[in-house]
């Protein structure tokens, strides 16, 4: 599996996996606008739905784990209602998990109800050509039978290769093939913030 190995020149972040170089280009989000973000995502989700009754948040590991717990006290602020957050690892539903890692690390899911006839909220940071979505909707399958399964990201980059659409979307940025959408969280990362990084050719 590559590693990435991390450098700091000039104030520029700089990423190099195998033979590609990653540059930071351009902040996009910062600590502040996340926080409006997801507090608007809560709210429409409480709207879609009618409340909370049957609502359980699943973040997609690994970033969208700390982001549907944030969910959940978003809702619990305006509802007075703890809805359930379980995480989802699709490690092996991915259909290009032979390209991923000779030896990919499988994590836990953990869900804490039963999903059938609930109303599922998949949780990820970034939607991308969809085919995580897909993954997630395939083992979301195996636990059960949902009443409906809606999906929510921070980050809607466009790019599709499955037709698959975002029901709630913090911030939708155009990007090119050649650029990547870096989603920095506290919980994981230590940082918060979201970046586009540019991919050059070593």
């Amino acid at each position: 599996m590559l590693l990435a190995r991390v450098l700091c020149v000039q104030e520029a972040f700089f990423y190099e996996r195998g033979d590609t170089i990653v540059k930071e280009k351009a902040q996009i989000m910062d600590r502040e606008q996340i926080r409006r973000a997801l507090t608007r995502i809560g709210h429409e989700i409480v709207e879609r739905n009618r409340g909370t009754e049957g609502i359980v948040l699943v973040g997609i590991r690994t970033r969208g784990v700390p982001l549907a717990n944030r969910l959940a006290e978003v809702i619990q602020m305006i509802e007075r209602v703890q809805v359930p957050v379980g995480s989802l690892d699709i490690t092996l539903y991915r259909d290009d998990l032979s390209y991923v890692a000779e030896q990919p690390i499988v994590s836990r899911t953990s869900m804490p109800v039963n999903v059938e006839g609930r109303v599922v909220v998949l949780v990820d940071d970034v939607l991308f050509t969809g085919r995580t979505a897909r993954a997630a909707l395939d083992a979301i399958m195996d636990l059960g039978r949902p009443a409906r399964v809606q999906l929510a990201v921070l980050v809607d980059r466009g790019h599709r290769e499955l037709p698959i659409r975002a029901d709630y979307v913090g911030k939708n940025v155009p990007t090119s093939t050649k650029e990547v959408v870096g989603v920095r969280l506290t919980e994981t990362d230590g940082d918060e913030r979201v970046v586009i990084l540019e991919k050059e050719d070593l």
